[in-house]
């Protein structure tokens, strides 16, 4: 996912378009959370003009995660669609500092793996639940247990049993 700015600059004003499959297993170790992903299909298409390069892309695959409850693993489908601008070399003095969206191409390559990294990275959700988590969820742990409706029992503490005792016989009377 590599294009040379000369490669950029004799196709000026075509459409470039882009299909292929690309192989991430090197973002596990940018996050340890990721237990694997899938080859990642990347589609879409590059146009340029005479300043600014633009990638249109399509990132697709499927990333396994921890459950937040189980820690069992769960797939999480992706598909991101992104549009990234490079402007070129030789128009730097056109380009506004305030322009967010522009990246500025360093060196002679455009790497789009970092890019595309980044967005996988970001599409992450803060917690994953599996579809059966809430059954295969701890139920107990040290010093807690959880107990639902079903379950729960009417339990006198027994330091206090006298005391139960005691209102029990004047509700008697």
């Amino acid at each position: 996912m590599k294009w040379t700015v000369q490669q950029l600059y004799s196709l000026r004003r075509k459409e470039i378009l882009i299909n292929e499959t690309i192989d991430l297993d090197e973002i596990k170790q940018v996050d340890p959370q990721i237990r694997q992903i899938s080859p990642v299909e990347i589609s879409g298409k590059v146009t340029s003009s005479d300043s600014l390069i633009t990638f249109q892309l399509r990132i697709k695959g499927v990333l396994t995660l921890p459950c937040s409850r189980t820690l069992e693993d769960v797939s999480l489908p992706f598909d991101i669609e992104t549009k990234e601008n490079y402007l070129m070399p030789d128009t730097y003095s056109y380009h506004s500092e305030d322009d967010e969206d522009v990246h500025i191409i360093e060196g002679d390559v455009i790497d789009l793996i970092p890019v595309i990294k980044e967005h996988i990275l970001l599409a992450i959700p803060l917690q994953i639940y599996a579809d059966d988590a809430d059954k295969k969820g701890l139920q107990s742990g040290e010093d807690w247990e959880l107990l639902t409706e079903e379950t729960k029992q009417n339990r006198i503490d027994p330091r206090l049993a006298d005391l139960a005792k005691f209102f029990d016989k004047q509700n008697e009377k």
